[in-house]
């Protein structure tokens, strides 16, 4: 059977319609309600021209009607294209263009304002949806520019018709992914891919994937009420696979407009939470100084587990987790938006990930042939089973990252490096493109920085390498230290490596800053970082 992700909500909501699907700011949503507050938005949709295949931008924060918009738009067979509401004005009208944008959901003043500064060099917008009252220069703008403007409460207006095209396992969802360099890719995943791989074919607790909507309903009805928190926003990819997720389990999602610590951890009791979705040390260092300060204060009970994905999850912030609540579970996802979920990684105390044995993930050299286990040769990790068709509109990058090998098999190769072992499982070594090479040894930056990140006093760091006469790169690290634990150095910092790094992976030169900085969609900005640490 051939799956699509409106066909799944429905069924989950058909089966379970009373169960509560949302909370968002303390108000609460039935599965029933929230589908037929989707019907009524893609009822809106359709009204202001948007049609099966069209691609829809979403500029929203968390809302209500974030999440309606996107099962509006999968209902009638539209693409919802996720909108970094951090990015700057260029950035917001390459991605508008680049996903040839039909029409933009946006609502905050702020974001508004921006909107109009581009809008006449979006080419392809034509509809300008807004939640809320619009703004005067957004107004302006759409005017001169001769777009229709339509307010997303029309939708309030409309029946809550569920009289739908059939859809296929074929529909499109575009993912768009923000890297460490470069402009956002747009990831086109099969609806029926996004479903076996994401999603963990509906069934991310067990082994065996579900085979029709009928089990899928009825595993939702014996599925717990149980609550998952999504700390991240929307607009990020794990969030939207974990939202995608918890609604084919028939589970409680809990939504906060933006991320704010103290009401998470007031969330943990007030709604009984038991998961929490993070996405790394960006997240996880903030809350579990907020789970420190109200411990005692705060009954953390219903709270089994804390789960990270698309960012790195540091030992030092997992242990103060530990310590708060030595009972839970921590999860760290490894996955992308290329590939989807992975499974959970495990990190030693020197900073070691590991992957687990998987029929999905392999290793393979420079010809893409597989590296059997136990063999010392380092490789390329590679996806294989269900992966995106590729980037839209991209096809040189799509060539490279989801080639096609001789036999057929098409894969995912993101550039991750690593080495298999006797028993099958992966060890990560880094991304190629960041491997630093220092008399002729290749140094991967993202296996030092896991072993940085293993001290208690280090927050976050990035490693670069750094031009030396002798050596062609030496390496070098941005490292930010907790304030409450002064006076790191240099020698401290390399003494701590040499625990689990050979000598030649070994920091040279250091630069102490205040904070790591990122990029909007939350990953590594190295430019900054090599310049930080230019003599």
């Amino acid at each position: 059977m051939q799956f699509n992700l409106a066909d799944i909500f429905e069924a989950v909501a058909s089966a379970v319609p009373d169960r509560i699907a949302l909370t968002y700011e303390g108000e609460n949503i039935s599965y029933a309600a929230l589908d037929a507050a989707a019907n009524k938005t893609a009822a809106m949709l359709a009204e202001a021209g948007v049609s099966a295949g069209d691609h829809v931008a979403l500029f929203l924060k968390n809302s209500v009607e974030h999440v309606t918009s996107i099962l509006g738009l999968i209902k009638i067979r539209a693409v919802p294209i996720n909108v970094n509401y951090r990015y700057t004005p260029a950035e917001l009208e390459y991605i508008f263009t680049n996903a040839d944008s039909v029409a933009v959901v946006v609502e905050l003043a702020e974001h508004q304002n921006v909107l109009a500064t581009i809008l006449d060099r979006c080419a392809t917008l034509r509809t300008v949806i807004v939640v809320g009252d619009t703004t005067d220069g957004l107004r302006a703008a759409a005017e001169a520019r001769g777009v229709a403007m339509t307010s997303f409460f029309r939708a309030r207006e409309l029946p809550a018709v569920a009289d739908f095209a059939a859809r296929t396992g074929d529909d499109l969802y575009v993912l768009y992914t923000g890297g460490t360099t470069g402009y956002p890719k747009g990831v086109m995943w099969r609806h029926d891919d996004f479903f076996r791989k994401p999603l963990s074919g509906g069934n991310p607790y067990g082994d065996e994937p579900r085979q029709s909507l009928d089990e899928i309903a009825a595993a939702a009805k014996e599925f717990p009420e149980l609550a998952f928190l999504i700390a991240a926003p929307l607009m990020h990819g794990a969030a939207l696979y974990s939202l995608f997720t918890f609604f084919t389990l028939g589970a409680r999602v809990v939504l906060h407009r933006d991320f704010a610590p103290a009401k998470v951890v007031e969330a943990i009791e007030t709604e009984s939470v038991q998961v929490i979705l993070i996405v790394g040390d960006g997240m996880g260092l903030p809350l579990v100084d907020e789970m420190e300060r109200r411990q005692g204060e705060v009954d953390f009970g219903s709270l089994f587990s804390i789960t990270s994905g698309g960012a790195l999850w540091s030992t030092s912030v997992r242990d103060r987790m530990l310590a708060v609540k030595p009972d839970l579970l921590l999860r760290d996802n490894f996955g992308a938006s290329e590939s989807g979920n992975d499974g959970a990684f495990t990190i030693d105390e020197l900073g070691t990930l590991r992957m687990p044995p998987s029929p999905n993930m392999i290793l393979v050299d420079e010809a893409l042939n597989e590296i059997p286990p136990g063999s010392a040769e380092i490789g390329y990790i590679a996806r294989v089973g269900n992966v995106p068709l590729g980037y839209y509109k991209d096809e040189e990058k799509t060539a490279r990252t989801f080639p096609t090998r001789a036999d057929g098999v098409r894969m995912s190769v993101l550039g991750d490096m690593g080495k298999i072992e006797a028993d099958g499982s992966i060890v990560f070594l880094g991304r190629g493109s960041q491997c630093i090479n220092t008399g002729g040894e290749k140094v991967f930056a993202e296996e030092v920085e896991a072993a940085l990140h293993a001290h208690p006093a280090i927050a976050d760091a990035l490693v670069v390498p750094i031009h030396d006469e002798r050596m062609g790169q030496q390496v070098a690290a941005v490292i930010a230290t907790y304030p409450e634990l002064p006076g790191l150095t240099l020698e401290d910092v390399q003494d701590h490596c040499r625990k689990s790094l050979a000598g030649y992976k070994i920091p040279r030169t250091v630069a102490f800053v205040d904070e790591v900085k990122r990029t909007p969609a939350g990953k590594a900005d190295y430019g900054w970082a090599a310049a930080t640490v230019s003599p």
